[in-house]
């Protein structure tokens, strides 16, 4: 997969669609999640020990079960509320990534882009408007409202709603459970470029 950054123009031929995940591949986000994680428990339980920003995990649902498991309901649903607002206020310490904007930049008037994403709605809109993103997108699929213990393939769910064979796809992704999906939804793997 890493080879094929290396020439991108031979895999992306006009008849391909385009599917880019967004946090991490075309935008870094993961200090303004965690900061936004931070200051919503601090408002929730005021914890006296938090842990430190770590680049290499996302502060995601999983970590704030693993770092807080005696969180009771409604403090988990007023985090996730509160972590929401935070975010939209703390935007601005968002970054794009180079690599996949580049792509995205050169074939978005060319190919059909899609935007698949795990991400709320209200978030991911935020974010592309921020960096001018929105308009480069044919499609956006965004994270479909799920019991926080389901789990759904963005690959399989977007191949559906959009009715395309996995032949067709370009996925851009950079998390390796996300491309071990795209693969389970049948992309070839030499059409999955990790970023």
């Amino acid at each position: 997969m890493e080879d094929n950054k290396q020439d991108i123009s031979k895999i992306i031929t006009q008849d391909k669609v385009l599917f880019f995940d967004m946090d991490g591949t075309l935008v870094d986000t993961d200090y303004v999640n965690y900061l936004s994680f931070k200051m919503a428990i601090q408002s929730v339980i005021n914890p006296i020990q938090f842990p430190s920003f770590n680049p290499n995990e996302r502060f995601n649902r999983i970590i704030l079960q693993r770092e807080f498991p005696n969180l009771n309901e409604n403090e988990y649903q007023e985090i996730i509320r509160l972590k929401e607002r935070f975010y939209s206020e703390n935007i601005g310490q968002t970054k794009l990534l180079p690599y996949a904007n580049e792509i995205l930049d050169r074939f978005f008037k060319i190919n059909t882009t899609v935007l698949v994403t795990n991400c709320r709605e209200e978030r991911a809109i935020i974010t592309l408007n921020w960096h001018g993103l929105t308009n480069k997108f044919k499609h956006k699929i965004f994270r479909k409202s799920i019991d926080k213990d389901q789990h759904i393939n963005k690959f399989e769910n977007a191949l559906k709603i959009l009715e395309l064979e996995p032949q067709m796809i370009i996925v851009f992704e950079n998390e390796q459970f996300e491309i071990d999906e795209a693969l389970k939804a049948g992309i070839p793997i030499e059409n999955i470029i990790s970023v």
